[in-house]
């Protein structure tokens, strides 16, 4: 007989996208990653070895000296979450747009 599915309460499915107080970034607490729920929305990144390896010892150096067991997605989670409020703080100064203008071969059409 199968199992009974729970579905997720409305709380868990909705999070603010934006800082509190809106766009321009004037909240004192920036948004988190959704942390560990389920996620119904997926995208394909490709990595290269070097950027795959370095997420992998991330999460083991998590792991071994701050006693932290995450998997990789919850670690891109947290980094995107924490790079979008940047972009919505600081726009045109943030760490996004810089990294981005310093490889300008990397960008997209």
């Amino acid at each position: 007989m199968p199992r009974p599915v729970s579905r997720p309460e409305t709380s868990e499915l909705v999070r603010r996208t934006e800082p509190v107080g809106g766009i321009d970034g004037e909240a004192d607490t920036p948004p988190r990653g959704s942390g560990r729920i389920r996620h119904e929305e997926k995208i394909t990144v490709y990595v290269s070895r070097d950027e795959l390896l370095a997420l992998e010892q991330a999460r083991l150096t998590l792991r071994a000296r701050h006693d932290m067991a995450v998997d990789r997605g919850r670690i891109v989670r947290e980094a995107m979450s924490a790079i979008l409020a940047d972009f919505a703080r600081y726009g045109g100064q943030s760490q996004l747009v810089r990294r981005l203008s310093d490889h300008p071969e990397r960008q997209g059409p």
